[in-house]
């Protein structure tokens, strides 16, 4: 479905977290310093012509994307709240290095989202001849004012924009450093292409059950999570340290192809102890595509029968973030596990 969007008294909200694409080069010292938002229609005068309302709110101190914690996304959502019954979308810019993170995050941290939430960045700075900022900010603020002939929300939920494609948050990772086509979303089609129009694909949009509701708003986590990634070599000790961590109540285990992992005693051995004592195991796949199906091979099968659970297709990112958000919420591991069985925000495909 290829659509316009109403330009009725649109309200976006523009939150500058920090990342490169609010840098510009100071005519003095010629060193790369971030330019202030709240003057963004000079930096980006093709803004204007949309006629909305754009509003920005610039985090203090800036966050460099590499420091990205929890409580930024607490900040984050806080800040969605407070305003979500003033504009008809959030634009929320990001460095790139931790965005899929981020959105994951929120996507799980705001439930019944009825309004966009799109994170996006750029690879060089928006003061740059070449940069990608400004397109990737404009076609951003366009798909957050975008509306049905209903008047609600094209894409109600949290994503990100990068690159001409509109994905959803929680199934994005970063996989390029030096190109333009930084993100990608290998399990899930786009949400959105943008050429000549921005073509929406509105069967995939996710839609909230009412219109009317106001999201929930989740800023309770738990991060007590580590991650045991499989790879050859790895020593019982390692191992062991990683699953046994006191201070950890779950272990996400990056796995090989479909789930595989060493089927070696001592190894199966340290997942059937930590499944024993409570610890949340969680098995993703290492693969950029595809998921993880612990029923094909016998490697599979012995981690689900010490009591591994599985990712499915989740991105690593994306289960970091579900297992923030549901432990955050729960503190039965019976309800943690049921609610990592069920897609619960698009993330996984069963």
């Amino acid at each position: 479905m290829t659509t316009g969007c109403s330009k009725d008294k649109a309200a976006i909200l523009i939150i500058y977290t920090g990342g490169t694409i609010g840098m510009k080069e100071d005519p003095v010292i010629k060193a790369l310093i971030p330019f202030d938002f709240s003057q963004i229609l000079d930096e980006v005068p093709e803004l204007e012509k949309f006629a909305y309302r754009i509003d920005t709110y610039t985090f203090d101190p800036l966050i460099d994307s590499s420091d990205i914690e929890p409580a930024s996304w607490i900040s984050m959502a806080a800040i969605i709240e407070e305003k979500y019954d003033d504009y008809d979308g959030f634009v929320i810019l990001h460095g790139t290095d931790t965005m899929a993170y981020s959105a994951s995050a929120l996507s799980f941290m705001i439930q019944d989202l009825t309004k966009p939430v799109i994170f996006t960045g750029s690879q060089l700075p928006i003061g740059t001849l070449r940069t990608d900022g400004k397109e990737n900010l404009i076609s951003s603020v366009e798909i957050a004012a975008a509306k049905d002939s209903e008047g609600n929300a094209l894409v109600p939920e949290v994503c990100i924009y990068f690159d001409n494609v509109l994905m959803r948050g929680n199934r994005t990772r970063k996989v390029n450093s030096d190109n333009f086509r930084a993100f990608r979303s290998e399990n899930f089609p786009p949400l959105a292409e943008a050429g000549i129009h921005i073509k929406y694909e509105t069967k995939l949009i996710r839609k909230p059950e009412s219109w009317n509701i106001r999201p929930t708003f989740h800023k309770r986590l738990d991060t007590r999570v580590s991650i045991l990634k499989i790879h050859p070599g790895m020593t019982p000790q390692v191992v062991e340290s990683i699953l046994g961590g006191t201070e950890s109540r779950a272990v996400i285990i990056e796995t090989y192809g479909a789930g595989n992992a060493p089927s070696k005693e001592w190894f199966l051995a340290l997942i059937r102890s930590a499944s024993s004592k409570g610890k949340i195991l969680l098995n993703v796949t290492q693969c950029l595509a595809g998921g993880v199906d612990m029923d094909i091979y016998a490697t599979g099968k012995s981690l689900k029968e010490a009591g591994v659970c599985s990712g499915y297709d989740s991105t690593t990112e994306s289960a970091l973030a579900k297992l923030f958000y549901l432990m955050g919420r729960y503190e039965s591991n019976h309800e943690v596990t049921a609610g990592l069985e069920a897609d619960l925000r698009g993330e996984i495909s069963k």
